[in-house]
């Protein structure tokens, strides 16, 4: 079975830091790295890595070619790759010595696409087909509308968060992936003191109760909540050198892992372990494990 990711290309530009910069701090980098990136690329080489048959909907500036290799070689299908003429979407990247980072973000490509490049790009879909999709390309309720509208399983992670991501059709959903930020903002609770996960359970279950939804907690490990239902596995102890990607690995791996059936448990233990593998690597996609890798691992 296929899945669709529509979702975004950026280019990373990547600087290694003591310490995240402070307002008005000029600071020396000591290593800098461009690679590719963006929430959508990196989904969907963790998603190709793992396994799935990827059929990725981006657009990039053709000066970028070489780095968008990059989702080819892992095994994505160039089918609905797309140049435009505005520049890439492309992030820059803090990261320090406590593995910690900070992003700035500009779209770019991402946001060139109109509610007709959709419908063009999803003719092949069949009902049941997954689609995955984040909050980094234009058009997110259009996209969610027009897949539900075709019968197929959509899975959505709304990062980065906005005021705009209350407003969509979150009903429509088979899958929803937060943080434990994110998850409070859409529930509209305050993130200090963070509520317990029952808590959360109960709130999801009343607010979209068909929607399987998974909750990562950094190093704490990943939830899932379905139907009132909560399950736990807690995070590897692992040293984490870059957590750049980690979620998006964790996404793909995760996905993957219920495309093929596994259980909630067994699919929350697969990206968990694909996840500490990311992390004990710097990088983006480049950080990403194989299959084999996590199999080892």
């Amino acid at each position: 079975m296929p899945i669709y990711n529509y979702g975004s290309i950026n280019i990373d530009h990547v600087y290694r830091v003591p310490h995240l910069v402070l307002p008005g701090e000029t600071l020396s980098s000591y290593h800098y790295q461009q690679v590719l990136g963006g929430k959508g690329a990196n989904q969907s080489i963790a998603l190709a890595r793992a396994g799935s048959e990827v059929l990725h909907i981006g657009r990039y500036n053709a000066v970028d070619q070489a780095l968008v290799q990059t989702l080819i070689d892992a095994g994505v299908s160039a089918q609905h790759l797309e140049t435009v003429n505005e520049p890439s979407g492309h992030a820059i990247i803090q990261v320090d010595d406590q593995a910690e980072n900070s992003i700035i973000l500009y779209a770019g490509a991402n946001h060139s696409f109109t509610a007709t490049d959709l419908a063009t790009s999803l003719q092949a879909a069949q009902a049941g087909d997954w689609l995955l999709l984040q909050n980094e390309c234009s058009c997110t309720q259009e996209m969610i509308d027009l897949a539900s509208a075709r019968g197929l399983k959509i899975a959505f992670n709304p990062a980065p968060m906005n005021a705009a991501v209350k407003d969509l059709p979150l009903e429509k959903l088979s899958l929803l992936f937060v943080n434990q930020v994110e998850v409070c903002q859409l529930l509209g609770l305050p993130v200090e003191p963070l509520p317990t996960l029952e808590e959360l359970a109960a709130l999801l279950q009343a607010r979209w109760p068909n929607t399987l939804v998974v909750i990562t907690l950094g190093s704490k490990g990943a939830a899932s909540v379905q139907q009132g239902q909560l399950e736990f596995v807690p995070a590897l102890p692992v040293k984490a050198v870059d957590t750049t990607g980690a979620g998006d690995t964790f996404i793909g791996y995760f996905l993957h892992a219920r495309m093929q059936g596994q259980s909630l448990r067994a699919a929350l233990e697969r990206a968990g372990k694909a996840s500490a593998l990311c992390v004990q690597r710097v990088g983006a996609s480049s950080s990403i494990p194989t299959a084999a890798e996590v199999d080892a691992f």
